[in-house]
């Protein structure tokens, strides 16, 4: 039994494959999907979403900035506001990217709890990019 995979981006279809389990950057930390899981959908994180054949990970390792996931019984459904293959990830844009969350950091109302939300988003998608970028 397998999970059908599909990855999407604002850009295209990413992947769209049968898997034997894929591990999500989930909000609430790294969640693991194997066939039969409990129905549910997440908030994605800033991480690596890595994939599972016969319990080994096989070379298709992506990094999203974040998104969504829908999760039932045999399907995995996810929705990326930015995914990157790991290997094609640059420390010098990762660093570049974390700067500029950083400033938008600096800049923003701290009374705009939306705002800081947003924010806080970037900065921790910039360092799981690096983090990535490093372990490529």
């Amino acid at each position: 039994m397998a999970v059908a995979l599909e990855i999407v981006s604002p850009e295209k279809l990413l992947l769209s494959q049968d898997v034997g389990m894929v591990v999500l950057p989930a909000a609430e930390g790294d969640l693991g999907v194997l066939p039969g899981h409990a129905p549910m959908i997440v908030s994605l994180r800033g991480g690596v979403i890595s994939i599972y054949e016969d319990g080994k990970t096989v070379s298709a390792r992506l990094f999203v900035a974040g998104g969504f996931a829908e999760i039932t019984d045999t399907r995995c459904t996810i929705l990326a506001d930015e995914a990157v293959a790991v290997a094609e990830l640059s420390r010098a844009a990762a660093q570049t990217r974390l700067a500029e969350a950083e400033t938008a950091w600096q800049a923003t109302d701290k009374m705009d709890i939306a705002a800081i939300d947003d924010a806080q988003d970037r900065l921790y998608a910039a360092r799981a990019m690096i983090d990535a970028a490093q372990a490529a």
